[in-house]
């Protein structure tokens, strides 16, 4: 059974989280996590942390993770967007709907407690499909993040006039 939670930089599911992250998306493109700090000063303290967790036998084991940037526009801080960024499912996991799970979880805190109106994440060329099967839509043209194609992809809030 997978669950999807809220952590903090605090929790014991942190350190697993985090080698999601670098497995999946930094190494790839020669960053680890004390790299991406120093990118962004600060900015890994602001996220929101998402985890998916997989019960298993031997204590729960992080499969999937997301980060929620509140108050995040694609020009800057502005209140009333958000930005998700680093959505990773272990490779081994992927296709079982974890990162459905995990955008859902993430849409729901952005809407439904933080009151954002509208969400945007880089996605990644091989990512496209994913976030327009859940109604995400295309934002820009394609560009080149740290080696690698991406577009800008935008939701908003159910019942948003915007």
């Amino acid at each position: 059974m997978i669950s999807v939670r809220r952590i903090t930089m605090d929790d014991p599911l942190y350190a697993q989280s985090v080698a999601v992250r670098e497995s999946e998306l930094l190494k790839p493109i020669g960053l680890d996590l004390a790299k991406f700090k120093a990118m962004f000063p600060g900015v890994e303290e602001r996220f929101e942390h998402f985890v998916a967790v997989f019960d298993h036998p031997n204590g729960p084991r992080v499969v999937g993770t997301a980060l929620l940037l509140p108050n995040q526009s694609p020009s800057g801080p502005a209140a009333g967007s958000g930005k998700l960024m680093q959505m990773a499912v272990d490779r081994q996991r992927q296709g079982e709907g974890i990162g459905t799970k995990l955008v859902v979880a993430v849409e729901r805190r952005a809407f439904g407690e933080i009151g954002l109106r509208s969400l945007f994440c880089h996605a990644r060329d091989t990512a496209y499909g994913f976030y327009e099967s859940l109604g995400w839509e295309y934002d820009s043209d394609v560009f080149t993040e740290a080696g690698v194609p991406h577009r800008r992809m935008v939701f908003k809030a159910p019942g948003d006039p915007e």
